[in-house]
């Protein structure tokens, strides 16, 4: 799928996008059970064209929380699975000798997709892992030096394993920087465990998605639409100071050996957009950033050592910064 120009949206076209979008949430629940919060994470990186870290324990539902996703905004999806012995030409393509004419063709890879699912992507080594780089930054790959443009919207939902580090190589800062989000997915509560069980048990196959009833509930079009009424969302001034702030805290925090840096910041300040127009509004507000601060913002930072042995989370640190900045009124 590729982004064309559309005329001027009317204020019709922008509300029918916003309930489209809204309506994604109940979509995916028909799949998946509990996982609010990392359904509307996602939805607001589709809005803000931004990558995605998933990170969850086995089991979790990670893999099938994103193909519902796609399904229910009509995107394309592939599934890579990262391991040790991946290349990079396995995930953006290569050139193929074509003995029938004697010239290269170039076979794309599973890169050229809308959702590209890099499954366990701490698996592989760093040298495939930086392969994605230019994809996730450019929106492109080259090959033998020639650019090619990757499908509009495209973005890259990345999985981990929060408690398995044997045979891993962890993602290194520049990486984890050009992710927009990092979305924990925590085990369900015994009610929803419970509802899991009673699908299955009534027949559910996580394969088949147009059997459990997901189907699409927005369009290309409502995408482009929505995308560039959240870029027309309003920011104060006093706002744009607090998201500064908040950043900034980070860099003075005795907790942390890595703070902020100015890409973040205006990652927060595209994910708040989102969230605002989520919410109806055509303004953000400093709830709208606190919102958003600890999934933008907690992959984003690194604690000191001493502040790791004594048990101390990214997300408390994060907590304790939002609490020791001033809000404008």
């Amino acid at each position: 799928m590729t982004e064309t120009p559309h005329p001027a949206a009317t204020a019709e076209d922008v509300e029918a996008a916003r309930s489209a979008l809204r309506a994604v949430r109940q979509e995916v629940a028909k799949a998946v059970v509990g996982q609010d919060a990392a359904v509307t994470g996602l939805v607001i990186a589709v809005l803000c064209r931004g990558h995605v870290l998933l990170e969850g324990v086995p089991g979790v539902a990670k893999t099938l929380l994103v193909r519902a996703l796609s399904a229910s905004l009509s995107l394309g999806t592939k599934r890579v699975q990262f391991t040790p012995d991946l290349m990079p030409g396995d995930v953006t393509g290569s050139l193929v000798y074509d003995a029938r004419t004697a010239e290269f063709s170039f076979r794309p890879g599973p890169v050229f997709t809308n959702i590209l699912l890099a499954d366990e992507i701490n698996r592989t080594p760093p040298k495939t892992q930086a392969s994605l780089l230019e994809a996730m930054e450019e929106r492109q790959v080259s090959i033998d030096g020639d650019p090619r443009p990757l499908p509009v919207p495209f973005l890259v939902a990345a999985t981990q394993n929060p408690v398995e580090y044997e045979g891993t190589y962890p993602l290194p800062e520049a990486q984890l920087d050009r992710f927009l989000l990092k979305l924990t997915l925590p085990l369900p509560g015994r009610d929803d465990e419970v509802e899991v069980l009673a699908r299955h048990a009534a027949g559910f196959d996580p394969r088949d998605l147009a059997g459990a009833g997901v189907r699409a509930v927005a369009s290309p079009e409502q995408l482009a639409v929505a995308a560039d009424a959240v870029r027309r969302v309003q920011v104060s001034r006093e706002v744009l100071g607090y998201v500064a702030d908040v950043c900034r805290a980070t860099r003075q925090s005795p907790s942390l050996s890595l703070g902020v840096s100015p890409r973040g910041a205006t990652a927060l300040l595209s994910t708040a957009r989102a969230w605002a127009w989520l919410s109806g509004r055509d303004y953000v507000s400093p709830d709208d950033v606190k919102a958003l601060a600890r999934p933008t913002l907690r992959h984003r930072v690194q604690l000191r050592p001493e502040a790791e042995l004594d048990g101390v989370s990214v997300d408390a640190v994060l907590d304790t910064v939002l609490g020791s900045v001033a809000v404008p009124r």
